[in-house]
């Protein structure tokens, strides 16, 4: 939902030994640097760390196509002695806009929807000055002037009674018609929850379908995303496939949060899924099964100059990004001459860690059942972002 931290982070991961990549990058021949094998320093790392109880979670690291590294530690469910293992389910937090935005660009293709659309267009009930002037593209890159609706006076509250999925959805989209921009459109960049769910709540109008089905149907179906859902709260406490979410107390010890969660999560944050899941999405994306080649390519691809104050500051001594932009979804970050593509996030006993790197073939993706301080890059994730992009050594 909410994320600890945005920096330079990407979408993708791998299950078993395959992942389809396109044939030009099948054809060169995968080199596994030591750091990142098993046993070697990153593995070493994450072991340790979970050892001091500072990581809980699953990991999967590819190159090329090959699983180089996959790994679990901690517990789903500490009260019921359930370990988190490979297909362990973990809320997403604001990975979950990944989907929204592939979501719209599907619309976008089959030409439902533009990107300079303006938010009247699809949605009524807007002021005329937010309506006519807030367009697709702003929701899509941060820049719409729209903020965070957890934030918003009430909503907690009023979120604490909400039943169903469509009402969770419905209600807020109202509590955000109700708010006000804090810059004009195009003028400022702002991370927005209000803006990805916007987007959710166009992809419901524009499709007929709910939200919840659309992506379940054209999302998690055609990527082949057999465990990946919008569990309900009740599902989630029922379900011993889903890890709890452990929350940092101000002692800094942690506890279950899962009797305060919302009912359901939505277009922003915290759909559910696995490492193995993340694969197929990550098959299917860059084999064009839920995009088109030249709608992939628009998506991931950085539309908004460099971002400045992006929060999370790199660890001592770590490769610093020479540029980040915003994409429609994910961001595209250039460093030490490479892109990397993704998106991360973070709540309350969540952190989560989607990445690719298409310029040398690797991938990742880290889910946590654990939370960290808001503004840090969990030292896992720094660690394996630093060994790819300075070749593993």
């Amino acid at each position: 939902m909410n994320p600890s931290r945005r920096s330079v982070l990407a979408m993708l991961g791998a299950t078993g030994a395959v992942l389809t990549l396109p044939a030009k990058a099948q054809a060169v021949p995968a080199r596994t640097p030591g750091g990142l094998r098993p046993g070697g320093e990153f593995d070493q790392f994450v072991k340790e760390q979970a050892e001091k109880d500072a990581f809980s979670g699953s990991l999967l690291v590819i190159n090329r196509g090959r699983t180089v590294l996959a790994r679990s530690y901690g517990m789903a469910d500490k009260a019921k002695s359930v370990p988190n293992g490979p297909d362990t389910l973990f809320a997403l937090a604001s990975v979950t806009k990944l989907f929204t935005a592939v979501a719209l660009a599907q619309l976008v293709q089959d030409r439902k929807v533009t990107y300079n659309g303006t938010l009247g267009t699809y949605l009524t009930g807007f002021p005329d000055d937010i309506a006519g002037k807030v367009t697709v593209h702003h929701l899509l890159t941060h820049t719409s002037g729209f903020g965070d609706f957890f934030a918003f006076p009430g909503y907690l509250e009023a979120a604490a009674s909400w039943t169903s999925a469509q009402q969770a959805m419905d209600s807020t989209t109202e509590f955000i018609r109700k708010s006000t921009l804090s810059f004009p459109p195009g003028a400022g960049f702002q991370y927005s929850n209000a803006g990805y769910h916007l987007l959710g709540a166009i992809v419901q109008e524009v499709s007929g379908q709910s939200y919840y089905d659309y992506v379940r149907a054209n999302i998690f179906g055609k990527a082949g995303m057999t465990s990946s859902d919008f569990y309900t709260k009740p599902q989630w406490q029922a379900d011993s496939r889903i890890a709890h979410p452990y929350g940092t107390l101000p002692s800094g010890g942690r506890t279950d949060g899962l009797e305060g969660r919302m009912f359901v999560g939505g277009p922003a944050g915290d759909a559910f899924s696995n490492c193995p899941d993340m694969a197929r999405f990550a098959e299917a994306l860059l084999g064009h099964e839920l995009l088109d080649p030249a709608y992939t390519q628009i998506t991931i691809s950085g539309k908004v100059p460099p971002i400045p104050n992006s929060p999370g500051k790199p660890p001592a001594g770590a490769t610093r990004p020479q540029a980040i932009f915003q994409a429609y979804g994910p961001l595209a970050t250039l460093i030490n001459g490479q892109w990397n593509i993704g998106h991360s996030g973070g709540s309350l006993g969540e952190a989560t860690d989607f990445q690719l790197y298409p310029d040398s073939g690797w991938f990742t993706v880290i889910l946590s059942n654990y939370d960290y301080g808001r503004g840090t890059i969990p030292p896992v994730f720094a660690m394996a972002q630093e060994l790819i992009v300075s070749g593993g050594k």
